[in-house]
């Protein structure tokens, strides 16, 4: 008899008793976040975000992984001593290969657009102000600066589609194997 009985969970009783309970969840998760104030001159975060691009930003965010994610991997108790190492030389040679070549293509990519958004006239070739917006009359404003770097770093997101498969791969499994045979021989 039990089993003929069924919780219709599609009434709305029950529905707004589930969203009632995960907004309570909710709203106690954000009430547990300190608030944060910053006081004081703050144009420094304001500054960076503007004058840091992509290039130096895939930079620092490959410095803290490799300060924090080798370590991680190491100190994993949940596998033994030699897939730890392996995982460790892997995760090195991961941030190492995407770093560099995410740096430099970036950059690259960047110097590039750069070199092809020149003011429109009489003696700048075509091919240089192939991607300068129509209607620009100043280049060295910041807004024009933030398009360069956004063009570029759009720009450099397509090459990375295939450099990502004929560099970093290859490049991380040299890397590993290299780090692992190091390894070895100590």
């Amino acid at each position: 008899m039990a089993s003929n009985m069924k919780i219709k969970t599609s009434s709305p009783q029950f529905q707004g008793g589930i969203k009632s309970a995960c907004n309570s969840v909710k709203q106690r998760a954000l009430s547990a976040v300190p608030n944060l104030e910053l006081s004081g001159n703050i144009n420094w975060i304001n500054k960076a975000g503007e004058k840091i691009s992509s290039a130096e930003q895939r930079l620092i965010l490959g410095a803290s992984a490799l300060m924090t994610q080798p370590f991680i991997d190491a100190n994993n108790k949940k596998v033994d001593e030699k897939t730890r190492k392996v995982s460790v030389a892997r995760t090195i040679a991961k941030i190492v290969a995407g770093t560099a070549t995410g740096f430099i293509i970036r950059k690259a990519c960047i110097k590039g657009i750069k070199a092809m958004s020149q003011p429109r006239g009489a003696n700048v070739p075509k091919w240089k102000s192939l991607f300068t917006p129509k209607n620009i009359t100043k280049t060295n404003t910041d807004a024009f600066m933030q398009y360069r770097n956004a063009m570029g770093t759009i720009v450099a997101l397509v090459v990375m589609m295939f450099t990502n498969f004929l560099i970093d791969a290859p490049l991380t499994k040299f890397l590993t194997n290299t780090l692992i045979k190091k390894q070895e021989n100590k």
